[in-house]
């Protein structure tokens, strides 16, 4: 973890290279989507109906890497998990996680339901951002995953309801 300089309180503007690899874990399922022959790909083929939320979605996805990556609190170690606050926020993460390849498991296997979709597939990533940001008191970071829920929730429900 590298912290460059104060931005305000106790949250710096740094590096926290860990926050690669968690977002490349979370990415997986779209590296090896192409491995997958699937015969019906609603996420991939879906209609855009508001390009507002299609904008909001791509931002506020876009900026929870962003406060992952860039923002540091200054008394967070690299890989804490010495408190019960820290264990548990960390432990839902890695279950929200699961619970997304689990997901991707389903979908894959032709499994894609609205509740498939909607449950494991569009909900888990951005709470995965959210416990990542309360694990590493990146309360930024867990706002902008919660807005990020909602809007990509509304984004992908409006465009697939009418469709599956």
């Amino acid at each position: 973890m590298i912290r460059f300089f104060r931005l305000f309180g106790s949250q710096y503007f740094g590096l926290w290279i860990p926050a690669v690899v968690l977002f490349a874990l979370q990415e997986i399922p779209y590296m090896v989507m192409p491995l997958f022959k699937l015969g019906n790909d609603p996420l991939m083929h879906m209609e855009e109906r508001s390009q507002l939320l299609d904008v909001l979605e791509k931002c506020l996805g876009s900026a929870c890497i962003a406060l992952m990556v860039l923002l540091v609190h200054e008394d967070v170690k690299l890989l804490s998990l010495e408190t019960g606050r820290e264990r548990l926020f960390f432990g839902l993460a890695a279950a929200v996680l699961l619970l997304n390849f689990f997901g991707w498991g389903l979908y894959f296997s032709g499994h894609q339901s609205l509740f498939v979709i909607m449950t494991f597939l569009v909900v888990m990533p951005p709470l995965y951002y959210v416990f990542i940001g309360l694990w590493r008191q990146n309360f930024i970071l867990s706002a902008c995953g919660a807005v990020f829920l909602a809007v990509h929730f509304l984004h992908v429900y409006g465009n697939l309801k009418n469709t599956i």
